[in-house]
């Protein structure tokens, strides 16, 4: 289906549902493509390949609101369909904060082209994703006598939006995404230490092919000999890629319905300093080909730059249309585009050089945050680092506290920003962690 395909059957299905009772209607058409293949043991162990079209309908009837969506996209059933779901809605309870937005803040197009969008995403055959998934694990294989196993995978997606809203909204979006990954696992004495590596990209052409197995065998083979260390406060690096795990439950403090719901440790927080003058995060929707740029939200929303914290202080919630309305405040967006953290001016290796003690986390292994209080208790994996050296690998530790004095106890941010995600956090010190023997 063309762009003008889906817009023609958006508006008929939103006049559809207008003409059969419905005050306000958002529609959006999308479709995608995708596919995997994953190889183990030289042989091809999985291959997927997925199409999909559907057509998502927000209904908004005699104070009445639901929300409905089908694959079916023949105007004949499309039409029962919003029947159907309209005399639905009429059973549900009245809500007088469901609307669209006010068409005042949507966006309007004219922006540039924010580049997300593969335009050859079609140029490249089944044999040669299958190679790449092959090659990877190929870096592996015969490497070392301790490996166990190795899988190795390669996956791809493009996704089209068109979105229509009966108070004036037009858009459309499409994004596209290429990855490789591999995961290694080894002998270690009893245990079997085993560790990933993947790498992503919005083009084909800059996905980093090299490298994948070779980096998720040495951090597999690192792990050899984990164990616990002594219990107590030390310094803690957090990894990169693995920041975003203490990062969530900040970002999900920020939401709307965190907030009206109480169930937020950063509630009546905004413009007050919250954590430490070193975190300045900007939410930054226009970061060209950034993995989550777009020009508005899935409401319609025109998007803006923001400062989500300055210095440690609160500026900015995630606030959709319904739970601005039902807290009396203006809407953003609820939900973030890309998370620019500003960076310091240390590497990896040079933030590990400079702790006397603490630990180099690496990964999490469960636990969980109380998302009302802050307090929080995980499982870790990583290094302990002794008189900036790293002395030997760690497993079966727990870190517990709050997130209110573990954000405001940053030591130093890292320059090695992760730029295969939208949150682009680089490695970050945290001082004074309480750590413990699982």
């Amino acid at each position: 289906m063309t762009k003008k395909e889906k817009y023609s059957l958006a508006k008929w299905a939103m006049n559809h549902a207008l003409e059969n009772g419905a005050q306000q209607v958002s529609v959006s058409i999308s479709n995608s493509r995708s596919s995997s293949v994953e190889v183990r043991e030289q042989k091809i162990d999985k291959l997927e390949q997925a199409i999909q079209s559907s057509l998502f309908i927000r209904l908004f009837v005699d104070n009445k609101y639901s929300a409905h969506s089908t694959n079916r996209l023949k105007k004949e059933e499309l039409a029962r369909f919003i029947e159907e779901a309209i005399a639905g809605t009429r059973y549900l309870s009245e809500d007088e904060f469901r609307t669209l937005p006010d068409p005042e803040l949507y966006y309007k197009g004219g922006a540039q082209s924010l580049n997300t969008l593969d335009t050859n995403f079609d140029a490249h055959n089944p044999q040669e994703k299958i190679d790449l998934a092959f090659d990877a694990e190929k870096e592996v294989l015969g490497k070392d006598e301790r490996i166990i196993s190795v899988t190795a995978s390669y996956y791809d997606g493009l996704s089209e939006r068109v979105m229509v809203a009966s108070n004036g909204f037009e858009g459309d979006t499409a994004n596209s995404y290429y990855g490789l990954n591999a995961q290694v696992s080894v002998k270690g004495g009893d245990a079997r230490p085993e560790s990933y590596w993947s790498e992503n990209a919005i083009f084909f052409n800059e996905l980093e092919k090299k490298g994948i197995g070779e980096k998720a065998l040495e951090r597999a083979i690192n792990k050899i000999g984990q164990k616990k260390t002594d219990s107590g406060k030390m310094s803690m690096i957090v990894e990169n890629r693995t920041v975003a795990r203490l990062f969530s439950p900040l970002i999900s403090a920020l939401s709307g319905s965190a907030i009206q719901q109480k169930n937020s440790f950063l509630i009546d927080k905004q413009n007050e300093k919250v954590f430490s003058d070193k975190l300045t995060v900007i939410d930054d929707p226009f970061v060209v080909s950034g993995r989550g740029s777009r020009l508005f939200d899935s409401e319609g929303l025109a998007t803006k730059k923001r400062p989500v914290f300055e210095n440690g202080v609160l500026k900015n919630y995630f606030i959709d249309t319904y739970y601005a309305k039902k807290l009396d405040m203006q809407p953003t967006s609820g939900s973030n585009t890309n998370l620019v953290f500003k960076p310091g001016d240390k590497n990896l290796k040079q933030l590990v050089a400079s702790v006397d003690r603490g630990i180099l986390v690496t990964g999490f292994n469960g636990g969980n945050c109380n998302g009302a209080t802050g307090d929080f208790s995980y499982g870790i994996e990583g290094f302990l680092i002794e008189k900036g050296q790293i002395s030997q690998p760690v497993s079966e530790m727990n870190i517990t506290g709050n997130m209110k004095e573990l954000w405001a106890g940053i030591g130093e941010v890292g320059n090695d920003v992760n730029k295969n995600s939208s949150w682009l956090i680089p490695s970050i010190v945290f001082e004074g962690v309480d750590f413990s023997g699982a």
